[in-house]
């Protein structure tokens, strides 16, 4: 198990000046090693540099030099989106030099629990509610991580009475060892990120890490109706509490219909339906109505079921959910409601990177529908899209690297209201065009959505920047 004090007088590289990077260096500083931080931006893009350097800390900018992993260096730490492939992780890896993920030493680091959420969709708005439903129940959560702020400067300040609620993605847990969090939830599993995974046996194998040091005496909660969960669950070592949107669980977090609910209250219960929990005693407890989730969408009642499942499993009351789940209306870029333009309403979900996300959200939401899609290409040809394309949508505008391939999805769909929207000027205006034209489509009381089935970075420094200039195009109009 890592100790930070065992790195007193020993190098350390982190590789990457990104926010967790920038946290990792400087706890391994205040530690005592000799931390030397490296990026291949030059430093005049590192604005973390500076800091760093006044602190003592070596900074190696503009590059990866030879020999700067070599049989004198402890550790490297580095940034999860930097691939195996790079020079300083290859010859780590060669050399015998432990390579881990900021993750791995917030593991060691918090003195409260870890709750750990991931999963391919759903990670963001799931482990945002998760906090939520624990601070309602009085349980101190601090959340971070994959969801912006760095786990290991968390773990420094997360009180040891409360809980650390972490989303963490693949790139993330693939760089762990020892990472053993009281509670792992894992949400599902779609094809994404083959371009930096190479397989899905990696991918999968890398989420898989969230329970692997888990025992009997932690808790592993999964969505049993997900068949790569389901079969990864049989390796659990932990107590399992699935959810499920569709099975009557004997333990879990599900839907049921109101007579099978106990205690219904009301005639009109009899016609709803209602997520119930079964503990592993036998007792079983209402919760609330799905009709009355504040999230609108069969996926977001999935991460609501996965939200609640954590949070009891933490110890919550469960009569301290209910106001929350009513209230709780989403997290941005994640279908967030933008406004009415043109008697059209418009959506925000940007954060939908890959295909099983955008379909989702497109069942989520009243036809006729105009999508806005496209992106980085990762070498899909996204024929999955092809049955919402056909039985959804009312037109497709496509933009990004990927225009070509989604016109193809829904030319193969039958779709023939496509517009294909080339580069114009700079990503904004570029955006700014596609929405132009997915308003001359729209009619009042269509739906248009921004759902690009894609990662952002063909265009967009980030799926945050893409959304934001899209609700400032619809603002505009």
């Amino acid at each position: 198990m890592m100790q930070l004090d065992e790195y007193r007088g020993r190098k350390v590289v982190v590789l990457g000046l990104a926010r967790s990077g920038v946290a990792a260096a400087k706890l391994f500083h205040r530690a005592g090693a000799d931390v030397v931080v490296n990026d291949r931006k030059e430093r005049n893009e590192c604005p973390e540099a500076d800091e760093l350097t006044a602190l003592g800390i070596s900074v190696v900018c503009g590059g990866h030099p030879e020999g700067l992993v070599s049989g004198e260096t402890s550790l490297l730490v580095k940034n999860p989106g930097i691939p195996y492939s790079a020079p300083p992780v290859a010859d780590a890896m060669r050399l015998g030099v432990e390579v881990v993920t900021e993750v791995e030493v917030a593991g060691q680091l918090s003195r409260a629990p870890i709750i750990g959420i991931t999963g391919s969709n759903g990670k963001t708005t799931t482990t945002t509610l998760t906090g939520v439903l624990l601070e309602a129940a009085g349980l101190t959560p601090l959340v971070a991580g994959n969801i912006g702020r760095p786990l290991s400067e968390a773990a420094e300040e997360v009180s040891p009475d409360g809980w650390l609620v972490a989303e963490l993605s693949s790139f993330q847990l693939k760089g762990t060892r020892d990472f053993r969090p009281r509670i792992a939830c894992l949400l599902n599993i779609a094809e994404t990120h083959l371009d930096y995974h190479g397989t899905m046996e990696d991918y999968v194998g890398s989420k898989a890490k969230l329970f692997e040091n888990q025992t009997a005496d932690d808790i592993a909660v999964y969505n049993a109706d997900d068949a790569v969960c389901r079969k990864l669950s049989e390796r659990f070592a932990a107590r399992k509490l699935p959810f499920s949107l569709v099975e009557n669980l004997p333990v879990g977090v599900c839907v049921v219909p109101a007579y099978e609910a106990v205690k219904p209250k009301d005639d009109e219960a009899d016609q709803e339906r209602w997520i119930v929990h079964r503990a592993w005693d036998g007792t079983e407890t209402r919760i609330l109505r799905v009709g009355d989730l504040g999230l609108p969408g069969r996926h977001n009642t999935a991460n609501a079921l996965a939200s609640i499942a954590v949070a009891l499993a933490a110890g919550a009351d469960p009569a301290a959910l209910e106001e929350p789940l009513r209230t709780f209306r989403g997290v941005e870029h994640r279908l967030e409601y933008v406004g009415k333009f043109g008697g059209a309403n418009y959506y925000n979900d940007s954060k939908a990177t890959n295909p099983m996300a955008t379909t989702m959200s497109v069942l989520s939401l009243p036809s006729p529908l105009v999508l806005i899609a496209g992106g980085l290409d990762r070498g899909s040809d996204y024929m999955e899209l092809i049955p919402i394309f056909r039985t959804r949508l009312k037109g497709l505008v496509a933009l990004g690297e990927t225009r070509e391939k989604l016109a193809k999805v829904a030319e193969a769909a039958g779709l023939t209201a496509v517009k294909i929207v080339e580069p114009v000027g700079d990503a904004e205006a570029t955006l700014r065009r596609a929405v132009e034209e997915a308003a001359g489509m729209a009619q009042p009381g269509d739906t248009v959505l921004l759902s690009p089935a894609c990662a952002s970075w063909d265009m967009f420094p980030s799926y945050e920047v893409r959304g934001r200039m899209f609700k400032q195009s619809a603002h505009t109009l």
